[in-house]
């Protein structure tokens, strides 16, 4: 078994239901076991230029037997059974699964870069991230300066 770490976020209809929904899907997933979710947290929406609604975000740490690219596909299979629209970078989704971190497995795909390669800069995964693993890191991944550094005026634990 390998843990990994999937960062999930919503902004369209009722953010949470899906959020909920994605856990319920993660866990019914043969091979896959999920050790840890974060509290929920609201944030401004990344990378946009025009008005969206506000994300509601958590991290998630699993175990699973599933390699790195079958996990990217159930992940890319909820997401499409929850609605997931690709109309355009960073448009409104019902649903975002993104695989952060699989293990100590570094690579560089077309479809699937790890750990993420936005990891560091995004405030959205890193709080959440640092809530699942309180030391600061993830299977040798050290993110604990990021999170010192990141900032944390946008985003919010949600109720």
């Amino acid at each position: 078994m390998t843990k990994a770490i999937l960062s999930l976020g919503s902004n369209l209809g009722d953010r949470v239901h899906y959020i909920n929904k994605a856990i319920n899907s993660l866990e019914n997933i043969p091979k896959l076991e999920l050790l840890k979710i974060s509290s929920y947290y609201e944030t401004e929406p990344y990378g946009v230029n025009e008005v969206q609604n506000k994300y509601i975000n958590c991290c998630v740490k699993l175990n699973t037997s599933l390699n790195s690219s079958e996990l990217l596909g159930v992940c890319l299979g909820i997401e499409s059974a929850l609605g997931r629209k690709r109309d355009y970078k960073f448009c409104p989704r019902t649903i975002d699964i993104d695989l952060i971190a699989y293990g100590n497995e570094v690579k560089n795909e077309e479809n699937l870069i790890l750990p993420h390669p936005r990891l560091f800069e995004r405030a959205f995964v890193l709080v959440p991230l640092k809530e699942i693993c309180p030391e600061g890191s993830f299977e040798g991944l050290n993110f604990l300066q990021n999170f010192k550094n990141c900032d944390l005026k946008e985003i919010r634990k949600y109720k």
